[in-house]
């Protein structure tokens, strides 16, 4: 007797491909489908794996199905994706902050986009191959918990699901570790993808260069932004750079000669001016969040003790969070080294997921 229907999304790679064929062997009738979001042969990167998929990944989803004999299909949304995942990416970097794709592409396109075609499919869930666990609340709410495999959790990049999405989710690895998952994928007659090797680049940017992708999708950018200052914390200027948009807080490469490292503590776009300082200059105690969603809870209380994350490998500082002006204001009880505007913070009770947003800009850089 089938368990029910389920969407999964292949991208071709070990982790979807074993989501798929564990469901369709545990009795789930099965539907594989594959999302092109970028024209990979435009970018120049055809024959080489990325973040996401490319046209051999699309082979490997679909062997894979016709193999174990279920469908899968191939869907378009590189119009969603471009339009929203990428053109965020840009106004971010061009705003002075530091975009997570991830994230947006997780929250804004993928699910929607797999939930509107699980509807038209008649499908019961929708499944991926990421590493995080779903639970639901006695109050009926879904949240996420951390994956078993802590090298390999990503509950971080999907703070941003909300409850409807949440509630027709399957995410199978998440009690699994990546070992297993290898071997799983040997036994299952794969021993190739079982040795696969997996990329964390940005699927839009194959070669990693987000500055060399920026000078291409706008134009005139270079001229535009170029001949700003680096300063330090006093104002006092150090030298000319190349462009506020090309620098990211935390960076230490790249910047200029100092006799000491100097770090990127801050970046100010109305000046395109970039601000040096020490390491010590990059910890901060305290940070506002908005672009709220919330997963455990429908609300919290002000004051609420919590693990904040602020970045996807980040090990996480405790914070009390304080509702303020439609965001959160978090008071961390230890300084954190690199809060990145653009990034996000996610807060956590223990494993589980409370939620999480988008870190915003402090008001004003105060030179002292």
């Amino acid at each position: 007797m089938s368990k029910g229907k389920v969407l999964v999304a292949m991208s071709g790679g070990i982790d979807s491909t074993v989501v798929a064929l564990m469901l369709h062997k545990q009795g789930y009738e099965v539907i594989g489908i594959t999302m092109k979001t970028w024209d990979y042969a435009s970018s120049g990167s055809s024959s080489k794996e990325t973040g996401c998929c490319n046209i051999d990944s699309f082979n490997d989803a679909r062997q894979a199905a016709v193999q174990h004999g279920f469908p899968h299909f191939i869907l378009d949304i590189r119009d969603e994706f471009g339009d929203f995942v990428i053109e965020n990416f840009v106004e971010e970097y061009i705003a002075g902050r530091t975009p997570n794709p991830c994230v947006m592409c997780n929250t804004h396109i993928k699910w929607r986009a797999l939930l509107k075609r699980a509807n038209a499919l008649g499908c019961d869930y929708i499944a991926t191959g990421h590493y995080a666990n779903i639970h639901q609340g006695e109050d009926g709410r879904y949240y996420l918990s951390k994956g078993l495999d802590s090298t390999k959790d990503q509950s971080y990049v999907l703070w941003g699901l909300e409850q409807d999405l949440l509630s027709r989710t399957l995410l199978p690895l998440g009690s699994y570790h990546k070992t297993e998952i290898r071997q799983l994928a040997a036994d299952y007659g794969y021993p190739e993808l079982a040795k696969k090797s997996e990329s964390y680049e940005i699927c839009f940017v194959p070669d990693n260069d987000y500055r060399g992708f920026l000078k291409r999708r706008v134009d005139g950018l270079e001229e535009r932004v170029q001949g700003g200052w680096f300063v330090d914390k006093t104002g006092k200027k150090l030298g000319q750079h190349n462009g506020y948009p090309f620098y990211t807080i935390g960076q230490r490469k790249g910047l200029i000669a100092m006799g000491h490292p100097v770090y990127v503590t801050h970046i100010d776009p109305n000046t395109n001016t970039v601000v040096l300082g020490d390491l010590e200059d990059l910890d901060k105690s305290e940070l506002r969040v908005g672009q709220l969603n919330w997963q455990k809870y429908d609300q919290i209380e002000d004051g609420m003790e919590v693990l904040v994350k602020i970045r996807y490998k980040d090990k996480g500082t405790m914070g009390h969070l304080y509702k303020e002006d439609g965001q959160i204001r978090v008071e961390l009880l230890a300084a954190a080294s690199g809060i990145a505007p653009g990034q996000s913070a996610v807060f956590y009770e223990g494993d589980t997921v409370i939620g999480g947003g988008i870190i915003k800009r402090q008001e004003q850089f105060v030179f002292s």
